[in-house]
């Protein structure tokens, strides 16, 4: 808030008199009252006081006070009137920060007054406060940090800020390795326009001053423990970045834009401004992980997988030691104000099981969208006024001056490195063409397009500037940029040795032991079994309550029942699940598990903590206490949100794959909102960018009358996105598959991502149970025959099915006495298990009729699918009508809609 307004229309009595309420109360009175008092008491400390001979009181002298105003006032809303735009003059904000809107005048210019204590310059003339004041928050430089209601935070910035003047005078050798970044900054910019003229490469140009910005980070970072660093940006100077800063060879970019093919498995690959990398670097005899992770289109899209990799790390690389692994996401000005993920990713940044200790913001603000004007493309003032969701600061920077964005890059290290919180920099700038070097920008943007045309880059700017300031003579500049170029042809020349592609695999120091998938891989059976003793031991532990602590009357009875499927030998879907992750965590093997309610489970089942009745405080944890060494098993209650956290998920498996990690939704068709991250990530990583990730997804599903968002899980939605062995899609109907395909995930020296189809009524029924012998003797099924067939021999109708549908069919057969209908489930539907499906049809009569049944619409679920895999097959198809929603509203029309389904089966 600013306080200028308020004190204007105040009567200094009525100002002492709410100075008396905050010395009685401090929280009594207004924060920006009470910011201004805090600041006040400093000055006031050394203020000499004149004795009110009236009243006994204390006197102040109204000018001081005018003058802590106007310090308060460039404090909170200096920002507004900085000289940070290069190309353009800022908008207009009233009031300004005039003199004489703080009842002060030019003949007070060169008054002594003790307010500049509050600044540090002991007693001072109130021309030169204003002259700190300029210098800190009005220059280069613009700072939002006084919503910040945490005092210690605000005054490290301040003291920080004020006590430097918001610059760093610097020795000659670092200005000149600053115009040596800005000149492989720039110089790799023009080499690339011309020699690939009319090209995509979504060029950096008009805001190189990131370069030197990020090389402080990471050069700087070693003095503050960082030894990892993920970065995540769109395309907006990725090429820049990758060969300036991520050091990958310049010849190998040039090669990407000439290239026939890749030398690896990969299949189809992605441009060049998308491709992620990772390298590990010596700076000053510190060896530093950089990973850029690769992204798509999709803008901001990277934002959370950069937190999932980055808190990985942290857990099991650097024992959460946040100091050491470093997150920066660099940003575009339109999409960090227009995408929702953003404000997903920065809510959740706070959070137990996802913070990653702060991230620094790096946004390229260019001003404008692909043609949209900042004013079109935002309603707040800054393009990063998200920032203020976690109060974390935010430094505007002019892109024309590369010694302050420096400055600022250093200073938001130190800060993020202090407090362990998001830090925000907004890299005010320009780009030199459109969208991509074929767009045409003056068509929307004809002004600042002809500004732009005769602006210097920032490279020529500083060179001036140091030419001026005879750090460097012109001849040198000049040599230095022509060397480069001379180095820039060599790497080129090298580019033209092969048309192919070295794929350089992404974070390949954590999945180097693990391969890309082969057809038959899926034919393969992995033993995924356990011994009877340790399964035995196992239930036992996570069936047993400690006798010391209370629990609610319901959790002791629900752990009794747990207890007494052991003696009955008949495991529910809860123990089959629970038993999956006890056994893996048994074996060394990290369980995560990730989701909206994810630790007792949407549908009351899982329990994987236990809350005490003493007042909900004290939980207990049945799966980290196995009994001896065990691997962590970590469950998560997430924030309401599927994009962001389905994200998460997926960077935290790609820097951990040696570890489960499960994402659950909700519902499943609750995924949706997360649509970008399947497409983008999930289902096409593998083939553009060779990622490997063996992330799973829980997706309920099921139709029970529960209506149009509770019933599908969009299962024709995953089944349309499978090829190329990218992913596995399951639908179980028993606990001990589940169990199995669960811990297959983790038994592979593969790891692709697994789609599940969990149920919900089939949680209790009573016959979806398992045997110990099915956990301890068995493996997973693809497909699971029928159990109660007596002869084949007599089947006239062969039903194929997959999901909880079965066990309707089962009841029904047995209700109408149908012994010529055969059922098979289909419990794998990606990779399609097409030899075993056809030798068991193959295994009926010839005349046999076959049927796909299942719940949803004709143009949804699996019919489709299936249908087209067996397509030399006559099969017939019984489901709901095509339709565009998922399923009934009304429970009655459910159950009329379900019982047509059955009643067809056995016509």
């Amino acid at each position: 808030m600013n306080t200028g307004n308020e004190f204007d229309s105040m009567e200094i009595e009525a100002i002492e008199d709410l100075y008396k309420k905050y010395k009685e109360a401090p929280e009594s009175v207004d924060e920006s009252f009470r910011y201004f008092f805090q600041g006040f008491d400093l000055a006031t400390n050394r203020f000499p006081l004149i004795p009110n001979e009236k009243n006994g009181g204390i006197e102040h002298s109204p000018k001081e006070l005018n003058v802590m105003r106007l310090i308060t006032a460039y404090r909170r809303r200096g920002h507004l009137f900085t000289k940070t735009n290069p190309v353009r003059a800022r908008r207009s904000y009233t009031p300004t920060l005039a003199i004489e809107n703080f009842d002060l005048s030019e003949k007070d210019l060169d008054l002594v007054f003790e307010a500049g204590k509050e600044v540090g310059l002991g007693r001072a003339t109130l021309r030169d406060i204003i002259t700190l004041l300029e210098e800190t928050y009005c220059a280069s430089i613009g700072v939002e940090y006084r919503y910040m209601t945490n005092p210690d935070k605000v005054k490290w910035l301040q003291e920080k800020m004020e006590s430097s003047r918001n610059r760093e005078d610097l020795p000659i050798e670092k200005k000149l390795h600053i115009l040596s970044l800005l000149i492989e900054a720039s110089g790799f910019e023009d080499y690339m326009h011309k020699k690939f003229v009319g090209q995509k490469r979504f060029s950096l140009e008009g805001s190189e001053s990131i370069i030197p910005a990020l090389e402080a980070i990471i050069s700087r970072g070693g003095d503050y423990n960082v030894n990892d660093i993920v970065i995540g940006m769109a395309h907006r100077g990725r090429l820049n970045v990758l060969t300036n800063i991520m050091k990958k060879p310049y010849s190998q970019v040039f090669r990407e834009f000439n290239a026939q093919n890749y030398d690896e498995e990969i299949k189809y690959g992605d441009v060049k401004y998308h491709l992620g990398y990772s390298n590990t670097i010596d700076y000053e005899g510190r060896k530093i992980s950089m990973n850029l992770a690769p992204n798509p289109s999709h803008l901001e899209a990277v934002g959370p997988v950069v937190q999932g990799i980055a808190r990985a790390k942290l857990e099991n690389d650097h024992n959460l030691n946040y100091d050491e692994v470093l997150p920066i996401v660099v940003h575009g000005d339109a999409a960090i104000a227009g995408q929702g993920v953003v404000y997903e990713t920065i809510q959740f940044s706070r959070l137990g099981g996802y913070k990653t200790g702060g991230t620094i913001h790096i946004v390229i603000n260019n001003q404008v969208g692909f043609t949209t004007s900042y004013l079109q493309a935002r309603s707040s003032t800054y393009c990063t006024d998200v920032a203020k969701v976690t109060q974390s600061p935010v430094f505007h920077v002019n892109g024309d001056d590369p010694e302050a964005m420096v400055f600022v890059a250093k200073l938001a290290l130190e800060f993020r490195q202090e407090f362990n919180t998001d830090v925000f920099i907004d890299l005010l700038s320009y780009r030199k063409y459109g969208h991509n070097e074929g767009d045409e920008p003056r068509f929307t943007q004809p002004e600042l397009y002809d500004i732009i045309a005769k602006h210097k880059n920032p490279r020529d700017i500083y060179a001036d500037r140091l030419i001026s300031e005879k750090v460097v003579e012109g001849a040198v500049f000049d040599k230095m940029v022509s060397d480069f170029h001379r180095k820039l042809d060599k790497s080129y020349e090298d580019s033209l040795k092969s048309n192919k592609l070295n794929f350089q695999p992404f974070l390949s120091d954590k999945n180097s032991h693990l391969r890309l998938p082969a057809p038959q891989d899926f034919e393969k059976e992995v033993n995924t079994k356990v011994s009877r003793e340790l399964f035995l031991d196992l239930a036992k532990r996570i069936t047993t309550l400690p006798g010391d602590r209370q629990f609610f009357n319901k959790t002791t009875r629900l752990f009794s029942q747990r207890a007494s499927m052991i003696e009955a030998n008949s495991y529910d879907w809860a123990m089959g699940e629970l038993m999956a992750y006890a056994t893996l965590a048994k074996e060394m093997i990290p369980v995560r598990l990730s989701g909206q309610d994810s630790e007792r489970g949407t549908f009351s089942h899982r329990h994987a903590e236990i809350v005490t009745e003493d007042e909900g405080t004290e939980k207990y944890f049945p799966l980290k206490n196995l009994g001896g060494e065990q691997a962590p098993v970590r469950v998560y209650n997430s924030m309401l949100s599927e994009y962001g956290i389905l994200g998460f998920e997926y960077g935290y498996s790609l820097a951990f794959p040696d570890g489960l990690t499960i994402w659950e939704a909700q519902f499943g068709d609750f995924y949706n909102v997360g649509q970008v991250i399947v497409d983008q990530y999930i289902c096409s990583a593998q083939e553009k960018w060779g990622l490997k990730s063996g992330l799973v997804m829980f997706l309920p599903h099921g139709y029970e009358g529960q209506g149009a968002e509770h019933s599908s899980g969009r299962m024709e939605r995953f089944l349309a996105l499978c090829g190329n062995n990218n992913m596995q899609v399951v639908n179980c109907t028993t606990p001990a598959n589940l169990f199995h395909v669960i811990r297959r995930q983790m038994y592979r020296d593969f790891r692709i991502p697994l789609i599940v189809f969990t149920p919900k009524s089939l949680l209790r029924h009573p016959e979806c149970t398992s045997s110990i012998s099915d956990f301890t003797e068995g493996r997973f099924m693809e497909v699971i025959e029928d159990t109660e067939l007596q002869s084949k021999s007599e089947i006239k109708r062969l039903i194929l099915c997959t999901g909880k549908i079965y066990y309707e069919l089962k009841d029904a057969r047995r209700e109408k006495n149908s012994g010529d209908v055969s059922i098979i489930r289909l419990e794998q539907l990606y990779p399609f298990p097409e030899k075993q499906i056809r030798d068991l049809i193959n295994s009926y009569p010839e005349d046999t009729e076959l049927v796909w049944v299942q719940e949803e619409p004709l143009n949804m679920g699996a019919s489709l699918y299936v249908k087209q895999r067996l397509e030399d097959k006559n099969i017939q198809v019984i489901s709901r009508p095509a339709s565009g929603v998922t399923a009934e509203g009304l429970t009655a029309l459910h159950k009329i809609n379900q019982a047509k389904i059955i009643d067809k089966v056995f016509e």
